[in-house]
């Protein structure tokens, strides 16, 4: 059975275009124009979500927000044309899984369909554990005792791989691999979330600590290490 793919974007040409190649490619779409009738939609089972930001009445961003909330796991490519890190930053924390700024070329698109496709819907463990900390991929929080942080979809990814391979050391390119599968953004947005992760878990007072490993990666550890 081909992939079914729901794509959102207000334009009509770029729509047509976008549909029309799709399907010539082999996939199953259902297009639509606004935010409002993508969410009339969340319920059916896509493969993969294609979400242009600007749309009318009901943005982007609250859609990916809105179909996260609601218990949507399939991998969502925003497409837009603002490509500053801010902006990138905004996108993945509303749940976005990629990112594709405009004018994009329509081979690269399908690339990056078919790498979220690959990886398909995000499958987590309820919690990991690591020392005092306890990391929850499910809801979303990282807690040490009564104390808890809540964190976007983008810095759980990130946490959860650091998390996953406690007491040694990942490096940028795990992460990428883990948290951003459709493509890799520019290197400093993944320092821009190691350092929110490890705001997070400060908040939470635990012990566990996040290390840089300068030219190597990121370590996330039990308790400091003794001197």
């Amino acid at each position: 059975m081909a992939p079914h793919l729901l794509l959102v974007e207000d334009e009509p040409a770029a729509r047509w275009a976008l549909e029309k190649g799709l399907r010539e490619e082999g996939y199953a779409v259902t297009a639509v124009g606004d935010g409002a009738a993508a969410l009339r939609l969340s319920e059916t089972p896509f493969d993969a979500v294609v979400l242009d930001l600007r749309l009318p009445a009901v943005d982007g961003l609250d859609v990916c927000r809105t179909l996260r909330a609601r218990g949507t796991s399939a991998p969502v490519l925003m497409l837009t044309a603002r490509d500053g890190v801010d902006d990138r930053i905004a996108g993945l924390d509303a749940g976005g899984d990629d990112y594709l700024v405009k004018p994009y070329d329509f081979g690269e698109l399908l690339a990056r369909v078919r790498a979220l496709l690959r990886r398909g819907p995000l499958r987590r463990p309820p919690a990991i554990t690591v020392g005092d900390l306890t990391v929850r991929p499910q809801t979303g929080e990282v807690e040490c005792g009564p104390a808890r942080a809540p964190l976007t979809p983008k810095e759980m990814a990130v946490l959860e791989c650091l998390a996953l391979h406690a007491g040694r050391i990942v490096s940028q390119q795990e992460i990428l691999d883990h948290a951003w599968p459709g493509g890799e953004p520019d290197s400093n947005v993944v320092e821009v979330y190691v350092a929110r992760v490890r705001r997070k878990i400060e908040l939470t007072r635990s012990r566990a600590v996040l290390r840089t490993r300068r030219g190597l990666g990121y370590v996330l550890a039990a308790a400091p290490e003794r001197p």
